[in-house]
């Protein structure tokens, strides 16, 4: 079955699974400003004001396609803004918003609400660059993280937490290594050493990634969560760094958001959480969302992920891209903006255009709350 004819199947599963974990989203409303004709459906047309001037964004380069792609699609609207993305990953996005040099940010993980050591954290560095008003949260991209690999002969790969964490960790050190061989019976594994390529700047995927070897390595990993890589490993700039990488490395493997496998045809691993070996496809990752959680309150629509899932046909390592966005404090221009953009970005006509590209769009009970949170920008 094609990726495409995947992502077909895993809209559906998305939108219908969502509603178990999302149902309190509410209703859709009707984008404000809007300028499609009257009766007209807003959130299908993703109709907005199209104001002039210039958005400038940074931030996850998870969503670089994502984000480009209705970039394009919303300038076939509004040809009068430009809107400039930057994907120099997760933490520099939210540093670069925090000092006021973009109008909103890209990050795989939601705002910290404490900080390192006691210091300032970065919802409070966010509210104090939104002029005492809280930085919002809103869930926008859902990519699915793949453990891709390059291993010449191995066309199908099964790991498990455990499994992942201690090579990730470099404790399991060559490919014929007596834990993969159990999970990949009958498959010739050569007696290479593995070459891990891991995140060197700071990434939303990372703390996203780690999360997930915390929760299923059975205590094999020896880390916290961070955006900070603290495994074993070479360092590489970006997701299409460690994509280049592992695709130009025999005998190698990374974690990297599922588009940029797919783009550089790299294996992808099956996940073994207990279940049956789960192949990452659209349907099986929009399992793993609909057991995602509200972890806010109000507009602050940041998800909990269970990557701990043991449920059969789930595949458990996915993130959530948030676009960072004041609520109030941006000049008026600026804010007209945003939200025109950004409820593109939300409609269903913006979501739609993603399923092309690997990644799922919004159940429709989130993405009904991300456009009221919208809306709610002044």
């Amino acid at each position: 079955m094609s990726v495409n004819r995947l992502l077909r199947v895993g809209t559906v599963a998305v939108a219908s699974l969502g509603v178990l974990a999302l149902s309190a989203c509410g209703s859709d409303p009707e984008p404000s400003g809007s300028s499609t004709p009257s009766g007209s459906d807003s959130a299908s047309t993703g109709g907005a004001e199209c104001p002039e001037g210039t958005l400038n964004a940074e931030g996850s380069s998870a969503q670089k396609n994502a984000i480009e792609e209705v970039i394009a699609k919303y300038n076939e609207k509004c040809a009068d803004v430009t809107v400039n993305y930057n994907p120099t990953g997760s933490g520099a996005g939210i540093k670069q918003f925090n000092a006021s040099q973009v109008d909103f940010a890209g990050s795989d993980s939601a705002l910290k609400t404490e900080g390192a050591d006691g210091g300032e954290s970065e919802a409070a560095a966010a509210a104090k660059r939104c002029q005492g008003s809280p930085a919002l949260n809103l869930p926008m991209v859902i990519g699915p993280v793949a453990i891709a690999y390059n291993v010449d002969g191995v066309s199908k790969l099964i790991v498990d937490g455990p499994t992942a964490a201690k090579i990730f960790q470099g404790v399991i050190k060559t490919w014929n290594a007596p834990e993969i061989a159990k999970l990949n019976p009958g498959v010739t594994l050569p007696s290479a050493p593995i070459a891990v390529f891991f995140r060197s700047d700071e990434s939303g995927t990372t703390e996203n990634f780690t999360k997930y070897l915390e929760a299923a390595g059975g205590g094999a990993w020896t880390g916290k969560p961070a955006k900070k890589w603290t495994g074993t490993g070479a360092g590489k700039e970006k997701s299409a760094g460690v994509a280049e990488g592992v695709k130009s490395t025999k005998n190698s493997i990374t974690y990297v958001e599922w588009s940029y496998a797919v783009d550089n045809k790299l294996g992808i691993a099956q996940v073994d959480s207990g279940a049956g070996p789960v192949e990452l496809t659209a349907e099986s990752a929009s399992k793993a969302l609909a057991a995602a959680k509200p972890a806010g309150t109000g507009a602050d629509l940041s998800l909990k992920l269970d990557f701990a899932s043991k449920a059969a046909g789930v595949y458990p390592i996915i993130l959530a891209t948030y676009e960072i966005a004041c609520s109030k404090g941006l000049p008026a221009e600026k804010t007209a903006l945003v939200k025109s953009f950004l409820t593109y970005f939300a409609s269903t006509e913006g979501q739609a255009s993603l399923t092309e590209l690997n990644y799922a769009p919004l159940p429709e009970e989130l993405r009904t709350k991300v456009d009221a949170a919208i809306q709610g920008i002044s």
